[in-house]
């Protein structure tokens, strides 16, 4: 056990549940970059989002995307010190605990990684069909199954399927999840490459014809015309060209972006389960390197878009579907559309290779939440039970805790429309505890010199400043924009008064948790505040 400031023995020994984890360093570094690539995933988060695009007319995706891609390295520099400081499970809560306080570190954790993703399991349920059941049903000539998707009962039986292929993925243990996301990842860039090879040889004239008649014979559509009718309804004004320069719109349009690429550090609670972990070179490589990559990629789809299917047509396709269903009356999948040009069979082929992107992505709702649980239970926040680990060091009851409460929330979520709309927040609660690590990043140096100093990334510094503390301030502005554009404009969906209303609540209950921890272990004579000056076993 590494220690912070000197304890008696016997006191060190007691603070917590065991002397050793009992996880298992089972990912590479390269483990972590494919879990941080499907956390910044382009197909689930990046498709979904860049369909909301309309909303900020004038703003050019393609340039939000490049700039806040490049700015966001900055994030995965924080992060990727932090986690060669402490290579710890918990991630956030351990670094907040450790260098600013435990009862601030607990409630940012337990709100931003466990309360939060219980509400996420609906939003990854709501892709899920867009891009995998309800595309299948219409491909087998399903009509009934496209439109069962979209109603509650759907929307419930969705969730209910991704809480359990979660849970059951990352029950497996860390070395076969990492088999599992490797196939799916290397399924899914097949599957990206096709995509990308039916938009290069294809024409804007080719997929006219082919989405008119696909438009009829598959989704039942009204008119002979529909892309031309697309236009007509969808077209909004002040529209900007792929290549419009329009700074200030684009820069609105950021705040929208990180729906999709604010995720590069999902993995950072894992990273007690990485071997090489204290590298920061080869962190910055595991997040910086999805980050880029993805980036790239969403570059290339988003220019392949406009060359095959014309860049007015996507956005009025997307306006057109939020404003009254548009042509398809389902939601306009690119993927979907790109298959137009070949067989059914092929389609259904293309389309479950895509999914892969969803289902190598699915476990991360559960996975990094399940150590921000044990990582609370270890330091005896939470009872001891939710530490245990079976032989394949997989903390089963943190699971359990993930799973059940997940069921519940996501039958509010499909029954209940003011529920729903409480939801809303889901992004900027994690944001807000993203600010939490990064200012105790930023104080690390001033708050724990002897850690510091310690550590690999004490010899980083720019302008005399530490690297991590520069970094932090800049990822800091950035979380800041955000977080202030998502409650100041309505634009952004996210300063519904319910959704700030509950999620003030869900922080109530966290702190409420953690008052009661105290007081119950002060009184089986044990202060938490000497948890909180060291760092916890590997």
């Amino acid at each position: 056990m590494a220690t912070i400031a000197g304890e008696a023995p016997y006191e060190e020994r007691s603070l917590f549940v065991r002397k050793a984890t009992g996880l298992v360093r089972g990912w590479s570094v390269h483990d972590a970059f494919i879990y941080a690539t499907f956390s910044i995933n382009l197909i689930t988060l990046g498709l979904y989002i860049f369909s909301f695009g309309p909303f900020i007319p004038k703003g050019s995706l393609l340039l939000a995307v490049i700039l806040s891609g490049a700015y966001l390295v900055f994030q995965t520099i924080v992060y990727a010190a932090l986690i060669a400081v402490m290579p710890r499970a918990g991630g956030d809560y351990v670094w907040v605990s450790r260098v600013i306080g435990g009862g601030l570190g607990f409630v940012l954790a337990v709100c931003g990684w466990w309360f939060i993703n219980w509400h996420w399991v609906p939003i990854y349920a709501n892709i899920l069909v867009k891009e995998f059941f309800q595309p299948l049903a219409a491909v087998i000539g399903w009509d009934r199954g496209v439109s069962f998707w979209g109603e509650p009962k759907g929307i419930f039986t969705s969730s209910v399927i991704t809480a359990v292929l979660a849970a059951a993925f990352i029950s497996i243990g860390m070395r076969g999840y990492a088999k599992l996301q490797k196939v799916c990842f290397y399924g899914g860039v097949l599957g990206l490459l096709i995509v990308f090879g039916l938009l290069i040889f294809h024409s804007k004239d080719a997929f006219i014809t082919t989405f008119n008649h696909h438009a009829q014979s598959t989704y039942n559509a009204t008119t002979p015309d529909a892309y031309a009718q697309t236009l007509k309804k969808g077209g909004y004004a002040g529209a900007g060209s792929l290549g419009g320069l329009a700074f200030g719109s684009t820069v609105l349009l950021i705040p929208m972006i990180a729906f999709f690429n604010l995720w590069s550090n999902w993995g950072a609670t894992l990273y007690g389960e990485v071997r090489g972990a204290s590298d920061f070179r080869k962190n910055i490589m595991a997040m910086a390197g999805a980050l880029v990559v993805t980036s790239i990629g969403a570059v290339i789809l988003i220019l392949l878009i406009a060359h095959t299917m014309g860049w007015d047509f996507y956005n009025a396709a997307n306006n057109a579907f939020w404003t009254d269903g548009g042509a398809l009356g389902v939601w306009p999948y690119p993927v979907t559309l790109a298959t137009f040009f070949v067989s059914p069979w092929l389609q259904f082929i293309v389309i479950v290779l895509m999914s892969l992107w969803f289902f190598g992505w699915v476990g991360t709702v559960f996975l990094t939440a399940s150590r921000v649980i044990f990582a609370t239970a270890f330091d005896r926040i939470l009872p001891e039970w939710a530490a245990r680990v079976n032989k394949r060091g997989v903390p089963y009851y943190a699971i359990l805790i993930m799973l059940l409460p997940s069921l519940v929330i996501s039958y509010f979520y499909a029954y209940n429309s003011t529920f729903t709309s409480w939801t809303l927040d889901a992004t900027l609660v994690i944001a807000v505890t993203f600010c939490g690590s990064t200012v105790a990043a930023g104080i690390l140096p001033w708050r724990k010199p002897e850690i510091y100093n310690a550590s690999p990334i004490a010899k980083y510094r720019v302008a005399g400043i530490p690297l991590i503390t520069a970094a932090a301030v800049l990822f800091l502005t950035f979380l800041g924009y955000c977080i202030y554009k998502w409650l100041q404009d309505p634009v952004y969906g996210s300063n519904n008064h319910g959704s700030l209303i509950y999620m003030g609540c869900l922080y109530g209950v966290a702190l409420g948790i953690y008052v009661v921890s105290r007081i119950v272990r002060r009184r089986q004579g044990m202060d938490l505040k000497m948890v909180y000056n060291e760092i916890p076993a590997e």
